[in-house]
């Protein structure tokens, strides 16, 4: 779906396209004859071409988010996800963070009484799954390396 015309988005994307378009015509109308400039003129037109660049390309380029990881994942497991959340992993007080699959198992392989609920969307078996590979994981396994 392309975004509406009008929208905040892309008004401030125009405007800062615009903005670099005006600036490096400018910048070719006073320095395109590089003849007979000094130094400042020289340090002046790079200035304002490093400019020009930047705003073109954050008008050009879309802005690059961090991937995220499922709220399973323990902040020292530096494995990333290895798919979309399927599973809610619940510990002996009921208390759940959602995963992806490596990530339940290795929580589920860390924790003593916990247990899998799958998600609607989850995979047929996942549970079963689940508890099979926590068995033959080690405790948080971050610890010993990947």
């Amino acid at each position: 779906m392309k975004p509406c015309a009008s929208s905040p988005a892309v008004a401030v994307q125009t405007s800062e396209l615009a903005t670099a378009v005006r600036v490096a015509r400018q910048l070719l109308a006073d320095y395109g004859d590089s003849t007979g400039y000094d130094l400042f003129a020289y340090a002046q037109a790079h200035g304002g071409l490093s400019e020009a660049l930047r705003i073109l390309l954050r008008a050009l380029t879309p802005e690059v988010v961090p991937p995220t990881r499922c709220p399973a994942a323990h902040p020292e497991d530096p494995t990333p996800c290895n798919g979309p959340v399927v599973v809610t992993i619940l510990d002996s007080s009921n208390a759940g963070a959602d995963g992806c699959e490596h990530h339940a198992v290795r929580l589920l392989a860390s924790l003593t009484g916990g247990r899998p609920v799958p998600k609607p969307e989850a995979p047929a078996g996942l549970a079963v799954r689940l508890f099979r590979a926590a068995h033959h994981t080690r405790p948080y396994p971050w610890r010993e390396g990947l």
